[in-house]
């Protein structure tokens, strides 16, 4: 599990502990006491944890992935969790930050996920899962450097889906919702008021819920990872030409497709309406602060 210090991530691994499975924690930065604790607290199942910056140097992830290996055996399932966000209006975000993004959401990705795959197709088994958000199937205000990292993931796991399903490998892409994380709590330092209330017309869920549902659907083998009634509107309204797991999973997208279009456009007037109040506001405030 990648990005599994904290968050999703810490709460994926743990979920998958309670199945019984030997885990390997992945984080970029120094692992933390706190996290070496808990971790000692696991005495069914073997845990490793391992420190490394999965977007910058792919040999250096391939070692340690290797290194792991060694230890703990074959990867039957990588979860791609690590993750950052940057949000502000697309002229206020410096551009590093779009670079950054992309390298952690992205590249930090793609890299661990080179690294197991080959294995996975010679052993005809394997899971890789992909954490985007629903960023990563709507653009949303204040989001310009954080959605397209994500909405790439999603490209990422259809293309690699249709590579590896020959070979019993299976490929799962998580949309995760608002979630109460760490940096779900810093992320809203410094979101926009149209962020804020566009974030608002729906509820934050627990990060064991969101890795529970997670872990679910890998095991069984879905491409689509979605929670809550809105995360099930949303993946199916943007399922496009994305894999089906079953018939019947096609046949609800067909049928509900039309109807949740018409929601869908209600809920874009809705953030549209938000975005041009805003503005009005802030330029009535402006206009004010001139005149006095």
């Amino acid at each position: 599990v990648t990005g599994g210090s904290s968050g999703i991530g810490k709460c994926i691994a743990i979920e998958c502990y309670k199945q019984g499975a030997f885990i390997t924690l992945i984080a970029r930065d120094e692992v933390s006491v706190c996290v070496i604790l808990w971790a000692k607290l696991f005495t069914k199942s073997v845990v490793l944890c391992i420190s490394v910056d999965v977007s910058k140097d792919y040999e250096q992830v391939e070692n340690v992935l290797k290194q792991a290996q060694e230890k703990l055996g074959p990867v039957d399932m990588l979860v791609n969790c690590a993750g950052t966000s940057v949000t502000g209006k697309f002229e206020d975000i410096e551009v590093n930050s779009f670079e950054r993004l992309m390298a952690v959401n992205y590249l930090g990705s793609v890299y661990p996920s080179r690294a197991v795959i080959a294995t996975m197709k010679e052993r005809r088994m394997g899971r890789i899962v992909f954490v985007s958000s629903q960023a990563g199937q709507l653009g949303l205000f204040g989001y310009t450097a954080y959605s397209p990292t994500k909405f790439a993931l999603r490209g990422l796991a259809e293309a690699l889906q249709m590579e590896v399903k020959p070979y019993n490998v299976y490929i799962t892409v998580a949309y995760p919702p608002d979630t109460d994380t760490p940096g779900f709590a810093e992320e809203s330092k410094t979101k926009p008021l149209e962020t804020k209330l566009i974030s608002e017309t729906s509820s934050v869920c627990q990060a064991e819920q969101v890795a529970r549902v997670i872990v679910k659907d890998a095991i069984q083998g879905n491409f689509n990872s979605s929670v809550g009634s809105d995360g099930y509107m949303l993946s199916i309204l943007t399922s496009g030409m994305s894999p089906v797991t079953s018939i019947t999973e096609g046949l609800q997208q067909v049928v509900c497709m039309g109807i949740f279009r018409i929601i869908g456009l209600f809920y874009l007037g809705s953030f549209d309406s938000i975005v041009r109040r805003c503005m009005m506001q802030r330029e009535k405030s402006e206009s004010a602060d001139k005149t006095e």
